[in-house]
């Protein structure tokens, strides 16, 4: 929409108004001086434009993807040059391998001084081009809107992902007539490939004849906004569903058809029977190594249907047999109306016995110990049942994380927030300040490993400023919980630099005003739980478990999904 009036405004004033004709109305960021004079605009735009100040420029991107992943909006970060903008790559390529809407403006010296290894000068664009959907380097004032408007409509559209805008100085004090028309497309960009029938045909062809069909689910219903396609579709289809950790929360965990988690550390029965299934609809996932083990050995006996949005996605890794390419919000309906409904008794009831298996020397074990020691599985089943499934819950990477994703329940979408692809420690308690602020009416739980913590514990002091009332669980064990398992199992517990000495948390906590406490005994831990989700201002809990326990199960890296191991 073209703004009616001209103005002659600077270039910073400029970022500034492009953001809020965005719809933007909050920004994580941290000043310096090559961005100074956008700071400075935002100081004037504060009554419409909000800025996080984050202690860490990556805790400004994590934050950026937590907003994103609850919103559904396109998250902001913004960094000064030099350190300011490569502090934000993590951040970055943690957004662009989860498919993040997020965009990023970073401050840079003048033009005159590029290439001149001038004070605090970075070739961000060199060093994000990797790890971006797209990025760009303004020079001249002029170039802003229609830069800017791009930024966001490649962000956001098709496939989303992280775009850069890198703004040197001079482009941000030069003056220009500002007028600003959101992007509508891009010239040889083709964000959402047009649905083909015969695609849709061939797949339901292949579907109604199957047997023993099974669906892989990921991230991409989120994405899509195709919820209520899915969960129709699934009923429709009557097809028991499975999914990949991003995909965790598009379908409630209690539906009958959904049977749990694939991959490396998912449920017994998805993993078995992915090698037994003679159909697999695979929606809105890429055949990530987690996922598939040994590709040699991957679902070889299947014919596999693929809904994907994102052409590179297709055989890239696992062959598609049927693929159809397109927007799974509209992809779904149409499969739906063709696919005819399947009873599937003997192949539903071989999932459900595989899962009592698991039950049995697993989940038990877990959930219900009887050893003395705390376990990870007990801290989340506790969390359920003081939210009732209905919070969100943000992980960092490690033990924990898989512990969260198996044990955690949820009724409704966006509710798991994590770092999948990149498996991104420290991500969490940022993450978590930007999925409270994207979803004010929920509880925002952060399930955080001890070791993940301290990589961006400073972020506590964003929490103070912003009295963002997020819920901290710290799961201690004292060790690099995921790579002592893997020592443990692969390397005869030779602990090389895994072992934590770890400094006082809840203190460190009340330093910054948060209320803290610790358990240590069992029977605290419900207590200790419902004071924590009864709050409405952040909280901390440290709950100490057992030093030396494991997840379960676990595909060892590079063996075939049927070699999953229970123990």
């Amino acid at each position: 929409m073209k703004n009616s009036q001209t103005m002659h405004i600077s270039g910073a004033e400029a970022v500034i108004r492009c953001l809020l004709a965005e719809g933007a109305d909050l920004v994580y960021g941290y000043p310096g001086g090559a961005i100074m004079p956008i700071y400075d605009e935002l100081y004037k735009f504060s009554d419409q434009l909000r800025h996080v100040l984050t202690r860490h420029e990556q805790g400004a991107t994590h934050a950026a993807q937590g907003f994103a992943r609850t919103s559904g909006k396109v998250g902001v970060a913004m960094a000064t040059s030099g350190p300011g903008a490569t502090n934000l790559v993590t951040g970055i390529a943690d957004a662009q391998i989860d498919s993040t809407p997020m965009v990023c403006i970073t401050g840079q010296v003048a033009d005159h001084l590029l290439g001149s290894d001038a004070f605090q000068e970075t070739d961000i664009i060199g060093i994000s081009t990797p790890v971006t959907k797209w990025n760009y380097q303004i020079t001249r004032a002029s170039e802003i809107p229609e830069i800017m408007a791009k930024a966001f409509y490649i962000a956001r559209s098709g496939r989303p992902g992280p775009v850069l805008i890198d703004i040197t100085k001079n482009a941000q004090f030069e003056l220009f007539d500002f007028a600003y028309e959101k992007c509508k497309g891009v010239r040889s960009y083709r964000p959402v490939p047009a649905l083909q029938n015969d695609q849709v045909e061939a797949a339901a062809a292949a579907i109604n004849a199957a047997k023993k069909p099974m669906i892989v689910w990921g991230q991409g219903v989120i994405l899509g906004e195709a919820e209520e396609e899915f969960k129709t579709f699934v009923e429709s289809s009557g097809i028991p569903a499975v999914w990949t950790i991003l995909g965790l929360s598009a379908l409630p965990t209690n539906h009958p058809l959904n049977m749990g988690m694939v991959g490396m550390h998912g449920n017994y029965g998805p993993n078995l029977l992915t090698n037994e299934c003679d159909v697999l609809i695979a929606i809105g996932m890429r055949f990530d190594d987690r996922v598939t083990g040994n590709l040699a050995t991957y679902a070889k006996q299947a014919k596999v249907v693929h809904l994907e949005i994102d052409p590179a996605e297709v055989s890239k890794n696992v062959h598609a047999d049927f693929p159809i390419l397109a927007d799974c919000k509209a992809s779904l309906a149409a499969l739906t109306a063709l696919v005819e409904h399947k009873e599937l008794t003997e192949w539903k009831a071989q999932f459900a016995a595989h899962m009592q298996t698991e039950i049995e020397a697993v989940i038990e074990r877990d959930t219900k110990p009887t050893k003395e020691g705390l376990t990870m599985g007990e801290a989340i089943v506790a969390i359920n049942k003081h939210t009732g499934g209905d919070a969100v819950i943000v992980t960092d990477v490690g033990q924990h994380q898989m512990i969260a994703c198996r044990y955690a329940e949820f009724i409704r979408s966006k509710s798991n927030v994590t770092s999948g692809g990149l498996g991104t420690m420290g991500f969490a308690l940022p993450a978590a300040i930007g999925a409270k602020m994207g979803a004010e009416d929920r509880h925002v739980v952060a399930v955080i490993g001890d070791g993940g913590y301290q990589m961006t514990i400073q972020e506590l002091g964003t929490i103070f400023q912003t009295g963002t009332a997020v819920k901290i669980v710290v799961l201690n064990n004292d060790y690099l919980g995921m790579v002592r398992q893997w020592q443990q199992l692969f390397f005869d517990k030779r602990y090389a630099s895994t072992e934590m000495t770890n400094p006082d948390f809840v203190t460190i906590a009340k330093g910054y005003n948060i209320e803290a406490q610790r358990v240590t005994k069992r029977e605290e831990l419900d207590g200790a739980v419902a004071a924590m989700i009864a709050s409405d201002k952040p909280y901390f809990l440290e709950v100490c478990v057992e030093k030396e326990d494991n997840v379960f199960p676990m595909i060892p890296t590079g063996a075939s999904v049927s070699d999953i191991r229970l123990q």
